[in-house]
């Protein structure tokens, strides 16, 4: 045997366990990403998905709201330029203004409408008129309470994956009918420490209650209504036969973090799908500064949704005074032109490569907004935390994040020098932050297969098995009547009803016979009497 031979066979056996481990299609899938969120922290997660398939060897469009945030991926990347959260909606939202009983309605209403705009936008009616069935094999939808963009899925006429960036609310695990254990199971709104105290059971009872009955249900409606008017009933199926059509939900999560519950079968943990195993080369500048920080640097970021502009100019000059004192040099991720002071240890950009920033050994302490996108990379990369969150599931993140020992976290209403520069010194000088997000991160990456490797793999079982409907709970069929029981329940009630009916008809039917045949007795004595 020659070695040019021996060479091409074990090129071949090793092209061969690597399709197997990432579960390669056959073929090339023709895949259609719809990411249209407003949050363009959302797409990150998205177009990871995207990206992983790409590289897998499928042919990958994506619709999205706004710019791309891998700019070297191979997919067909189309621009929609869809409205983002308008800066009025997102400064109302860090004020926290109205009670969370009057806000969430609120929110859901202005994200509804923002995701019913995409429809009407003028590149995504060109797409749709010159695509139709036959021109994608799968579609996946990036969801934020956009149910109604499941119609997309009846258009082209393709099983649907859904794609969520953080651990899933109500409404996700509604698509698939993912159980509702409020007993044992956090909300990603409530305290996530297993097991719950009764206090935290209580809390969890009454979030849980609020979400399925209040939240859930105003989604469900207002998908309902757009749903009615972009898909009408001549052409397409009801909304509740679309659901039905959801083969996965990809959840940027992952049991490691908490909290510990049961999940459907098609419903996959991808947690870290947006963070490199091997971090891209840093700009020159940054890896400079970073390379010749050897005391250690700080990066400061508030996510992709808040500016400067949304915040107060005092809780501007709190953060600054605060970062400017430290004998570190300090990234600060600020967006608006005008900024929050001048100091040598600063450096302000637009734009910078959080995840590869993180991943640099240098890197002493991460100022987050507590983002789940932003805590996950921060633990992955093994750097402790300080938090100023501003609304959404920030607030639960950074409680979640302190509780495990990662970090700290500090109220932005109440925000003063005093409380972050606390916070900031402690997780700094005390090495258990450190050592504890480290020890974490070891545990979050151990895993039979990376985020990547997992969603190449589902989805080419879902392309392989049509959809794979077998996976799916079969109270996905059932409607919330049967789901809680109250038809079985009423026809077991009905029986115990007619059961004790009857019985009561022979007790009367009895007594009644009793009565008379005592009357007969006592008609005979009196006769014999007479006589």
């Amino acid at each position: 045997m020659s070695q040019r031979f021996t060479v091409a066979v074990f090129i071949v056996y090793l092209l061969a366990g690597l399709g197997a481990r990432s579960g390669t299609s056959v073929h090339a899938a023709r895949i259609l990403g719809f990411f249209p969120s407003p949050s363009p922290s959302h797409l990150r997660i998205h177009c990871a998905v995207a990206d992983a398939l790409t590289q897998a060897g499928h042919n990958v469009t994506v619709l999205s709201s706004t710019k791309n945030p891998y700019k070297f991926a191979k997919y067909e990347y189309i621009q929609l330029d869809l409205p983002l959260f308008p800066k009025d909606f997102l400064q109302r939202l860090v004020k926290r203004e109205q009670p969370l009983i009057t806000r969430y309605p609120h929110f859901i209403d202005e994200v509804t409408s923002l995701a019913n705009q995409s429809l009407a936008n003028p590149r995504l009616r060109h797409f749709l008129a010159t695509h139709g069935v036959g021109s994608f094999d799968l579609l996946i939808l990036g969801y934020f309470m956009n149910d109604f963009h499941l119609g997309l899925s009846a258009h082209f006429q393709v099983p649907v994956v859904v794609s969520f960036m953080v651990q899933p609310i109500f409404a996700v695990h509604n698509l698939v009918k993912n159980p509702i254990e409020s007993a044992y199971v956090p909300t990603l709104f409530s305290e996530r420490k297993q097991p719950l105290s009764f206090w935290g059971r209580v809390h969890n009872f009454v979030v849980a209650t609020f979400e399925t009955n209040f939240i859930t249900l105003k989604v469900e409606r207002e998908s309902q209504k757009y749903y009615d008017y972009n898909f009408p009933p001549d052409r397409y199926p009801p909304l509740e036969e679309v659901r039905k059509n959801v083969s996965l939900v990809f959840t940027n999560h992952h049991f490691s973090q908490g909290p510990i519950r049961p999940n459907v079968p098609n419903l996959i943990e991808i947690g870290g799908i947006q963070i490199k195993e091997k971090p891209d080369p840093l700009p020159a500048d940054i890896a400079k500064i970073l390379d010749e920080a050897k005391e250690g640097a700080i990066y400061f970021s508030l996510g992709t949704n808040i500016h400067g502009s949304h915040l107060t100019d005092e809780k501007l000059k709190i953060m600054f005074n605060v970062v400017s004192k430290l004998p570190y040099k300090v990234l600060w991720k600020w967006n608006d032109s005008e900024r929050p002071g001048q100091a040598d240890n600063i450096i302000y950009r637009e734009w910078l490569p959080q995840d590869d920033i993180l991943a640099h050994p240098n890197i002493k302490l991460f100022l987050t907004h507590g983002g789940m996108g932003s805590v996950v990379e921060s633990q992955y990369h093994g750097v402790p935390m300080v938090g100023i969150p501003l609304f959404g599931d920030q607030p639960s993140n950074m409680a979640n994040v302190e509780r495990s020992g990662y970090g700290l976290s500090v109220d932005y209403i109440t925000l003063t020098e005093e409380s972050l520069s606390t916070a900031v010194q402690e997780v700094l000088n005390n090495p258990k932050y450190r050592k504890t997000v480290q020890d974490f991160s070891r545990l979050y990456r151990d895993r039979p297969m990376t985020p990547r490797e997992t969603v190449v793999y589902w989805v080419n079982y879902v392309l392989r098995h049509n959809g794979a409907k077998h996976m799916q709970s079969p109270a996905v069929h059932m409607n919330r009547w049967q789901l809680m029981s109250l038809d079985v329940i009423g026809f077991l009630l009905a029986i115990v009803v007619a059961v004790v009916a009857v019985l009561v008809k022979i007790c009367r039917l009895l007594c009644c016979r009793g009565k008379k045949e005592k009357l007969a007795d006592v008609k005979v004595k009196k006769s014999k009497k007479n006589k």
